[in-house]
């Protein structure tokens, strides 16, 4: 089981990666897109990432708006999964 990073590790990570905020105990970023098909196609490569990873965010969407949360619930909160997730999914990802 993965620890749970303290305030001031998060706080590391939302400076290193700034589209990032945490949001009820999870590191959250949020995409828009044109339509459906385009935050779906988004969705979908963002599995591929997380079933690699052996990581999955909390998804949500709507219409063309996607959000992503996330925590390690085993550890009860973000831990050095969760930052490694964030960073990559930034990099795949960057901010527009």
């Amino acid at each position: 089981m993965s620890k749970a990073m303290n305030a001031d590790e998060i706080e590391d990570v939302l400076k290193a990666h700034p589209e990032w905020h945490l949001k009820g105990g999870k590191l959250v970023r949020e995409w828009t897109f044109n339509d459906f098909l385009e935050a779906m196609t988004f969705v979908n490569r963002v599995a591929v990432l997380a079933e690699a990873a052996n990581h999955h965010p909390d998804i949500d969407i709507r219409y063309n708006h996607v959000v992503l949360g996330l925590v390690s619930h085993d550890a009860a909160g973000i831990t050095q999964r969760d930052a490694s997730m964030a960073s990559q999914l930034s990099n795949e990802f960057p901010p527009a």
